[in-house]
């Protein structure tokens, strides 16, 4: 219903309204307020609108098809003059532009074209309306017609003397009779006069929307005409008002309506009479003299837009709705307010808002317990979210147990206090981490009642209205209950914390300030603490795996770095904070190799869990096996890569095995290790070189001594097993004494928070900073300044600084390939050793030497070499030859002459070995200094006869 008609209405009473004249009533026949004119001017806007488009698609049309009609002629004329007879031998002619130039004008003016070009197969034009442009180059595309095609286009060339124009033209090859093409011709058709073709078109077009407009306008008036035979004189706006004011409409709503102007009251319908207690001769006085309460009152006089505004009135309460009438219509100022009894819906709004007040609550619940898997963290989410809104005070309590990760044992009754959380900061209540012991029948220190214990053990929740009233409660405990109560607490309902069957502690909420709780809000603390229970068992769950991950994690790597001088090593292994990414499979490993040498490894595995960790113990043991081998950092990888494929690749076969057996393959393809990254590089204490390979992980850093830091350029392959079989590449690093090398997984670099490129700056500038520092120091800082807050990766981290071996600690020989050398260069070795003081293991070295370097003569190859390195704790000798065939340790048959060398080499040293490089081999062996066994017991003669038998002799 519209609200200005009811003021049109009512503005003035009935029997004082004057009586309209017919020339009131009888509006222009075309006027807006007409129904015939609205009829006219709507037709009059489809008429422009279909004329407008109508026009466009004509004209579109319209040019279209002269287009098309001026492609069409070009064509034709330019097929035409190709065929005409004697255009050939014209053009094969000593002077074609003569001969060409008078026929084609003539032919030009005939057939109305605006150009008609002969062109030679150059380009050259031979013709043109313009003599100046004859002997010019053509405008236009002639590619295709050299090749036989006809070209049709669009061009902008000269067409008249002085002047240039877009033209629609074509170029038609002219060919000989055996079919080359002697030259072109091209006949051309100005765009203005396609445009003159369609502007002729324009004047029918408009003359037909005019008769358009005047039929539309006619049918409007017949229309008006007969609209007004039809309802006896009446007007559109005495029409609506007829409608508008129908009694059952006004009076029978059970919404009062009042219509105020100029501060009176205009109209009044019965609902508002009866809901306002208004007086008969209420309408037509001012709206402040009604006796309505003062706010009700200035707010009708207002006008002022209002919805759903309570009101008092006598013992209702009103909904009060206000808005301006619509002056569209050209009537005065006022406005129309509906009134609504709100007395017998109050109090249940109150119910449904509380009603969604605690589901926006279990929605809040929902959303913000459990954010993180953190034990402790979640009770404090579940304490945060029912404070205020719900409780004034929340405790939650957790068996021992639980915060652990541990499974809650059913037997125990001792609880911690997690979380803590009210309205105020002093309440009388246990603190966060005190531990006390719940026994049934007995209260719990800080104000659990005596017969609240046993039901919330038993998994019941426990209402208790009135603390006061509850005698065993305050009984047991007199003191503590009396501090409780004298705060004001008051009413208390505790909840057990179950998840899967297993009570995991308590959730109990207090208040103090609101009212008593009620039984019903005991299925809604119920249905919190419920929610609460399943994120806090996720999150325990979470910390038992995470805890075994950790475990399992620092387990597999090692504890105790093993004994070498080359280098001084500090490490840290920092695990992923529970409930963000957990454990990865981060490692790092140092390896003594022969010769002094150190192998530094770093890796990690894709994934976060026990299964990480167990693939990251894998890959572990198998480095340190192929180290054994004493391979190169590239072969090293391209070996694990070969084992981690073919581990994936058995892998892969069990999940189809399973899947056939209706198996999860999942679980097979969980144990796949595809996404595994590795650095390994070899340190030489001699040399200070350094060889590094990487598959998939990142870059080194170096600190120089003088305090410079950098990224050396180190090859990347992809990650294990993801390679496909394609090399590795190793490069070299020069490393003078006291540099740092240090290495590091991408959890320390790398956060969801910034980019690499922030972490490796971050990196650099905690490396410059920590110049002169010690590696322990380093991997302070580093942590400190690098390492993200909340880490969700775990980090591995080595820093190296390097040492060299003196060159008094190195004494080499070249040896020739003669077996008298032989001496000679054993008795310069003992020499040596008389110098460094290792007098003690001559005759063992001796012996050594000896062996190895025959056995070089006389089964390796040229250049052969001597190297004695004397280490802190070892004297390692490495004698090298050019030949990559490598002796094998084996029991002599009792017929052989020989093959009990290596059995004595193996028995005078610690360790021994062989070594490949790339032009040969080394054969190394090791004594101890500090180990007493390095010396043989006994006389050597028996020694060495004891490898022959007695029947041998």
């Amino acid at each position: 219903m519209g609200m200005h008609g009811f003021f049109r209405r009512f503005a003035v009473p009935p029997s004082r309204r004057p009586r309209r004249s017919r020339e009131r009533r009888g509006w222009s026949v075309l006027s807006p307020r007409s129904v015939a004119g609205q009829v006219f001017l709507l037709q009059l806007a489809v008429v422009v609108l279909l004329v407008a488009v109508t026009a466009a698609l004509l004209v579109v049309q319209a040019r279209r098809q002269a287009t098309e009609a001026a492609r069409t002629e070009v064509l034709t004329a330019g097929e035409a003059f190709a065929n005409a007879p004697g255009i050939v031998a014209a053009l094969d002619s000593p002077d074609p532009a003569a001969v060409l130039q008078p026929r084609t004008q003539e032919i030009r003016k005939r057939s109305g074209l605006d150009t008609l070009v002969v062109i030679n197969t150059d380009g050259t034009r031979y013709t043109h309306p313009d003599p100046d442009q004859i002997g010019r180059k053509f405008i236009g595309t002639i590619g295709p017609s050299l090749a036989g095609r006809v070209t049709i286009e669009n061009a902008r060339g000269p067409v008249r003397p002085g002047g240039e124009a877009n033209v629609v033209q074509s170029v038609v090859p002219i060919f000989r009779p055996d079919g080359s093409v002697a030259g072109m011709v091209s006949p051309s058709v100005t765009v203005a006069d396609v445009n003159e073709k369609v502007e002729r078109q324009l004047p029918v077009l408009f003359g037909a929307a005019g008769g358009a407009l005047v039929l539309a306008a006619g049918g409007s008036a017949l229309v008006s005409r007969r609209l007004r035979r039809q309802t006896r004189g009446l007007g559109p706006l005495e029409m609506t008002r007829m409608y508008e004011h129908h009694d059952a409409v006004l009076h029978s709503v059970r919404e009062g309506v009042l219509i105020v102007g100029d501060g009176r009251l205009l109209l009044a319908n019965d609902e508002a009479r009866r809901l306002l207690d208004l007086p008969p001769d209420a309408e037509q006085r001012q709206v402040t003299d009604l006796g309505l309460a003062p706010g009700t009152a200035d707010l009708l006089a207002s006008g002022r837009r209002v919805t759903d505004e309570v009101h008092l009135a006598g013992d209702r309460l009103l909904a009060v709705n206000v808005r301006p009438v619509d002056r569209r219509g050209g009537g005065p100022a006022g406005s129309v307010a509906t009134l609504r009894d709100t007395t017998e819906l109050r109090a249940l709004a109150g119910r449904a808002e509380v009603a969604r007040e605690r589901l926006q609550l279990l929605y809040d619940a929902g959303v913000r317990i459990g954010t993180t898997l953190d034990v402790v963290r979640t009770a404090e989410e579940l304490a945060e979210v029912a404070v205020p809104l719900f409780a004034d005070f929340v405790t939650v309590e957790l068996l021992e147990a639980v915060p652990r990760g541990e499974e809650p044992d059913a037997a125990s009754a001792e609880m911690r206090r997690t979380a803590l959380r009210g309205i105020h900061d002093d309440p009388p209540l246990l603190p966060v981490g005190e531990l006390f012991r719940i026994a049934s029948g007995s209260p719990v220190t800080g104000g659990r009642p005596g017969d609240v214990t046993g039901r919330v053990a038993g998994g019941r929740a426990v209402l208790v209205p009135d603390l006061a009233a509850s005698d065993g409660w305050r009984a047991h405990n007199p003191e503590p209950a009396e501090r409780i109560l004298d705060y004001g607490i008051h009413s208390l309902i505790s909840v057990p914390l179950r998840a899967r069957g297993v009570v995991l502690g308590t959730a109990d909420f207090w208040r103090s300030e609101n009212e008593p709780f009620e039984q019903e809000d005991l299925s809604f603390a119920e249905e919190l603490a419920a929610r609460a229970a399943v994120s806090i068992d996720n999150a325990r769950r979470y910390t038992r795996e995470h805890t075994m991950a950790v475990t399992l994690q620092r387990s597999l790597l090692p504890h105790v770095l093993p004994e070498q001088s080359a280098l001084e090593v500090a490490h840290r292994y920092q695990p992923a904070r529970a409930g963000v990414g957990g454990v990865g499979g981060d490692w790092y490993d140092i390896i003594p190799l022969p010769g002094a040498r150190v192998a530094l490894v770093v890796g990690d595995v894709v994934g976060h869990g026990l299964h990480a960790s167990a693939t990251m113990g894998r890959l572990r043991t198998a480095v340190h096996n192929f180290s054994t081998l004493d391979l190169s950092p590239d072969e090293l990888l391209g070996r694990l890569d070969e084992l981690v494929t073919r581990i994936d690749d058995g892998e892969a076969a069990q999940d189809e095995t399973r899947q056939v057996d209706g198996s999860a393959a999942a679980q097979g393809e969980a144990q796949r290790i595809t996404g595994a990254t590795c650095l390994y590089a070899i340190y030489d204490p001699v040399t200070g070189r350094c060889a590094i390979a990487r598959a998939g992980h990142p870059g080194p850093a170096v600190v120089y001594p003088d305090g410079s830091v950098q990224y050396p350029e180190v090859p990347v392959s992809p990650p294990l097993g993801l390679g496909g079989g394609l090399p590795f590449e190793t490069a070299e690093l020069d490393l003078p004494a006291g540099s740092r090398l240090v290495l590091y997984t991408d959890g320390l670099i790398e956060d969801r928070h910034r980019d690499l490129d922030t972490g490796l700056e971050l990196l650099r500038t905690a490396l410059a900073g920590a110049a002169g520092r010690t590696p322990e120091e380093t991997c302070r800082a580093v942590l400190d300044a690098v390492l993200p807050a909340h880490p969700s990766d775990d980090v591995a981290l080595l820093v190296a600084r390097t040492r060299l071996l003196g060159p008094d600690r190195v004494a080499d020989w070249d040896v020739p390939s003669d077996p008298a050398a032989v001496s000679r260069v054993r008795a310069d070795a003992l020499r040596q050793l008389e110098s460094w003081g290792l007098d003690r293991i001559a005759y063992a070295t001796e012996l050594v030497i000896s062996e190895l370097v025959t056995n070089a003569i006389r089964y390796g190859a040229e250049p052969i070499r001597l190297r004695l390195l004397h280490d802190r704790d070892s004297l390692i000798c490495e004698v090298a030859d050019g030949s990559s065939t490598s002796p094998h340790l084996r029991r002599a048959k009792t017929t052989d002459e020989g093959g009990r060398g290596l059995l004595l080499v193996a028995r005078f040293t610690q360790r021994w070995g062989t070594r490949y490089t790339a032009r040969g081999k080394v054969i190394w062996t090791e004594q101890s200094l500090h180990n007493g066994t390095a010396e043989p017991d006994g006389d050597a003669g028996d020694i060495l006869l004891d490898q022959w038998s007695d029947t041998e002799l």
